[in-house]
């Protein structure tokens, strides 16, 4: 029913995108017929806004996957490095959290493992709000920075890796078939920045899938209870992403869609010094603008990124490095 409201909505607006162009055309032959510019240039200015309407219903046309209207859960991993790739992940949550905030998204942490001296080594959170696993799995990849670390005496420039992961959350109704012979729960004490305990009972819960090697933890209550049945939520969710997934690659839909979520496949690039540059790998979309970026400000890469998977377009992919 929600996807028929949501399709019936799209027609509507089409249908008066339709009937707009139509009537401001007339207007303009009308305009220049009596020689009245004033008819001409607000017919102009009213195709100019019916333009950016059907750019933004256009983008609703891309959010049409099985599962785009769904909530989501994030996963950001640190790659090797130490703690400047910890800090980078750190980083990247924060602008994933900003973006969502941005657009009126619910945010939840509901696991988070500290560095050792600074950043995350490993974070999951549910972001909840119409279409967010739509937009949010155009993040899933490889993000590498380039800079200066901070963390480093000599002040050298280090690159850095951090590994983003995004998957649908799913009906109740839905059922992932699956043996509890094959599935591993350990459980442990949950703990906060600086590895401080913030639990003395273990209430954390991870599930390790051991066919697939899917692992999900959740630490977010201190109840263990509802920590379980929040990880046991993931993991239905991780195994459908992974069904979804198959499904795509199978009938050929995307293009290389198992690298465009592993370790090898970088997708962006995020230069500080000795220059600003984000460049998204895939589209070729690029700006200067680096601190809006990590501040949230990711709407061009991310309606850039779903029109290339939708329409399986390509992008020259170059190093900036």
């Amino acid at each position: 029913m929600k996807e028929r409201t949501k399709l019936d909505g799209l027609i509507k607006e089409i249908d008066a995108l339709v009937s707009d162009l139509v009537d401001n055309l007339e207007l303009i032959e009308m305009g220049e017929a009596e020689d009245d510019a004033g008819i001409v240039t607000e017919a102009e200015n009213a195709l100019i806004a019916a333009r950016d309407r059907a750019a933004k219903a256009e983008l609703q046309t891309l959010l049409s996957g099985e599962a785009d209207a769904n909530n989501c859960y994030l996963e950001v991993h640190a790659g090797a490095g130490g703690t400047e790739a910890q800090d980078w992940a750190e980083m990247i949550t924060r602008m994933y959290v900003r973006w969502a905030e941005q657009h009126g998204y619910k945010t939840e942490w509901l696991e988070e493992s500290a560095g050792e001296e600074a950043g995350i080594k490993s974070a999951t959170i549910k972001i909840s709000g119409d279409n967010a696993y739509g937009w949010m799995k155009t993040e899933c990849g490889v993000h590498r920075l380039v800079r200066i670390s901070p963390y480093d005496s000599s002040a050298r420039r280090h690159t850095s890796f951090s590994s983003v992961w995004v998957y649908p959350e799913i009906d109740d109704d839905i059922e992932i078939a699956y043996d509890d012979k094959d599935l591993r729960v350990d459980t442990y004490r949950a703990s906060g920045a600086g590895g401080q305990h913030i639990n003395k009972t273990d209430s954390a819960v991870r599930i390790t899938h051991i066919p697939s090697g899917i692992v999900v933890q959740c630490q977010s209550d201190r109840s263990q209870h509802k920590n379980r049945a929040a990880a046991y939520k993931m993991l239905n969710a991780r195994l459908y992403e992974a069904e979804l997934r198959r499904r795509e690659e199978a009938s050929q839909a995307e293009h290389d869609a198992k690298t465009d979520i592993g370790w090898g496949h970088q997708i962006r690039s995020y230069v500080l010094q000795p220059y600003q540059m984000v460049k998204d790998l895939r589209t070729g979309v690029e700006t200067s603008s680096t601190g809006a970026v990590l501040d949230g400000d990711l709407d061009q890469f991310m309606e850039a990124a779903l029109a290339h998977r939708v329409k399986g377009g390509s992008a020259d992919i170059q190093d900036i490095d």
